[in-house]
């Protein structure tokens, strides 16, 4: 049985998306610093490879943000920084971009620093940036799963996400599928469903 989603209120105001506990804003340089915690940390980074690896200098944190903001994702796609809306706080980071190798498909990513973990962040974001993709026109989004990352399959399933099956089709890897259909999200599920 399908967890249930966990639904929160999602306001889009312009590049800035908002929860009641958290602020989904665009990336900045001045960001790197506490984003190295996140990014800098092999509890998180080892799951996101061959996409991204550790992140190892403030440095490169920086260039990294860089990247990412000389050439933003289009339409649905986006990155932003999460910060918890009482105070600011970089917790991670949230993205929905096109998988490889096709890239027609979308994925949500999630990136939470540890210390926020089991407090139900990552699948606010993730429900979040997903009325934001749905409102810019994508049909369904996917997220990604290697099979012994029972926290992200956790997350997955309370954004709402299904458990779809496996594949050896995104980032040459055997994952764990999770599928969101537009007319799903904030659906309620029935019971045994």
């Amino acid at each position: 049985m399908a967890a249930a989603p966990t639904v929160h209120r999602v306001t889009i105001d312009g590049e800035s998306i908002r929860t009641p506990r958290l602020v989904l804003r665009p990336w900045s340089i001045e960001d790197a610093p506490q984003a190295l915690r996140i990014f800098g940390d092999e509890s998180v980074t080892r799951w996101l490879s061959p996409a991204m690896t550790r992140v190892s200098t403030q440095e490169s944190m920086a260039q990294l943000i860089e990247s990412w903001l000389e050439a933003p994702p289009l339409g649905p796609a986006g990155r932003w920084a999460v910060t918890r809306a009482a105070d600011d706080r970089l917790l991670g980071g949230v993205a929905v971009l096109p998988l490889p190798p096709g890239r027609a498909d979308l994925e949500v990513g999630w990136q939470l620093d540890p210390a926020a973990w089991g407090l139900g962040y990552a699948a606010e974001a993730g429900h979040a940036v997903a009325h934001h993709a749905f409102e810019a026109g994508a049909d369904e989004l996917f997220a990604v799963v290697r099979p012994r990352n029972t926290r992200g399959a956790r997350t997955a399933t309370s954004i709402g996400m299904e458990w779809v099956g496996e594949t050896e089709k995104y980032y040459d890897l055997r994952l764990q599928v999770y599928r969101l259909r537009k007319g799903e999200l904030d659906a309620p599920r029935l019971p045994g469903a």
